[in-house]
Parts: structure tokens; sequence; C-alpha cells
């Protein structure tokens, strides 16, 4: 049943999959963001078909420049315009049929899941947010990729901002890689889990203008967690190689409303089989406390 929706943002055209619920009474809706440089074809598709099989109303969107939304030049991340976003789909999903305006929950994954994060602690109209690997701190998640990489990544980042300073087209750097590559994510576990989860995503591209990495750097959702008061839960993976989990869970601490489930599994295994199956448990019994199909 899921239908393709799109909505405009300052006029760009932002393209999401709407899964309506079964049923004829109004139900809160699930909006999903993904990580970063991913699209909603990417792995995304799951978790909403999941929810929309409990009862829920769920809408999977694409950033704009990424996937099915428009927007140029494209694969140019921004934390800002990323937010923006989020602020529209939260509005479009509000006056889709079948869904109760008034109960919203907003699930983001890695770095999705630090802007679910800022929704939560930014946000008084949501009833509930689900952080899922969550990227929590730029900085934390700099130390943990090898210096030489580090250096390469800059060295991009600084052609592409020079590139849009002098009104050339960015520089582009490759958002996974086998360790030693020059890439934003060089984990050993990040190119493989990216070529399972995008098997089915024709629209994903494996690059990103370098301009990312300084916008990564600079992002910290976890330390606004104190300023949380919606009731969140954060799905912490243990043996994560991008979002390191000592510091997201040291951050997340700071605030009572976030409930924290730890996984013992990596960044992208949670996306798939047993770490799925636990992870999407999880979620509908948060749901069914926060926000019940009545």
């Amino acid at each position: 049943m899921r239908t393709t929706v799109t909505f405009e943002v300052d006029g760009t055209t932002v393209e999401g999959w709407f899964y309506p619920p079964a049923g004829p009474d109004p139900v809160p809706v699930v909006v999903l963001g993904h990580g970063l440089g991913y699209v909603k074809s990417a792995g995304l598709d799951a978790f909403a078909q999941r929810f929309a099989e409990a009862g829920y109303a769920a809408l999977a969107f694409d950033y704009r420049s990424f996937g099915g939304s428009g927007g140029a030049p494209r694969q140019v991340l921004s934390v800002k315009r990323q937010l923006e976003d989020w602020d529209a789909a939260i509005a479009h999903a509000r006056t889709l049929p079948g869904v109760d305006p008034t109960r919203v929950v907003v699930w983001g994954t890695s770095f999705g899941g630090g802007h679910a994060l800022t929704l939560a602690a930014t946000r008084d109209d949501l009833v509930a947010a689900i952080a899922q690997c969550p990227f929590t701190d730029g900085i934390a998640s700099l130390r943990v990729v090898p210096t030489v990489t580090s250096l390469k990544v800059t060295w991009t980042a600084v052609r592409d901002l020079l590139a849009r300073l002098f009104g050339r087209g960015p520089v582009y750097v490759a958002g996974s890689g086998v360790p030693g590559e020059t890439a934003l994510m060089t984990a050993p576990d990040a190119q493989p889990a990216m070529r399972v989860l995008t098997a089915d995503a024709p629209d994903f591209e494996n690059r990103m203008a370098g301009r990312a990495a300084v916008e990564v750097m600079l992002y910290g959702p976890g330390r606004k967690a104190s300023d949380i008061t919606i009731p969140v839960l954060a799905a912490v993976c243990d043996r994560d190689t991008v979002a390191p989990a000592r510091t997201a869970t040291r951050q997340l601490a700071r605030s009572s409303a976030i409930e924290v489930r730890h996984h013992d599994v990596g960044h992208f295994d949670i996306y798939l089989g047993e770490p799925f199956e636990d992870a999407v448990s999880d979620y509908l019994a948060f749901l069914d406390r926060v926000a019940p199909i009545r």
C-alpha cells in the first residue's frame, strides 16, 4: 500500500514514501529519515513497513539533493537544510489521510538519529522520538577515523569549500570506502554494509560534496540531550565503529526522558537479520507505550 508523495521545501521538491494505516480511525504517524548520504530505498522501507503492519502510518523521505528528492548540486550535506527537511516532512505527514496530526513520532538512524535527538530537544509538538545507532558527536566520531584518512578527507573538504567560494561545482568524496581509502566512513564494516543496504537502491550515490566533513565534525546533537523532555528511545550499538557508543551513552544519560537500549552489534548490523528484529520489537513496544493505537 506504499504510495509516493511529494512536498516542497523552499521551492525544491522532496520525495517520500507514505504507508497509510489499514483502519478508518486516525493513528499516530512515524516520520523516518536516513543517515549520512543514504536514501529511503536503502533500508528505511523495512522499518516503515513494520510500523505500518503494526497499525501506524509512516512517512519515509529523502533529503534534498539526495535520492528521489530534487535539489542541485547533488549530494550536498547541510545539517541546517536537513533539519528544515525534517520540519517540512513532519508538517506534510500531519496532512496525510488517516493520520492523527497531534501524534507524530520521529525515527532517525545514524546521522538521522542525531537529527531525531535534535528535533526532540527543540520541538514540543512531537509525542516521541526514536534514535537508532545515533550519531551524537562529530568530534567523537572524528577520533575513531585514522589520522591519514582524516587528513585526506579534510583536504577534499578544503578544495570543495574553495570551489564553492569561486562558484564551481562540488569536489566529491566517497561516502564509504575500505580502510585506507579517502572516504567519510572507512570502518571495516562500512563498505560491505553499504553494498547490502543499497543493492535495491538505484538512486543511491556513494559520494558527497567534501564540505560534508565539516558539517559532520561541527554537529553535536548529543550535547543537547539534557534539553529533551519528550519520550525518546535510543538504540545504541555497543560495537559501533562510526558513532562511538561510549560517548553516546554518556551524553544520552543527561536526560531522564531518554531510554537507552544496548545492542551488542556493530553500527550497520542493526539494519538486517536478528538485530533488526530485536530493534523493531523494542520500537513497537516503545510506541505502544507512548503513542498507542487507540
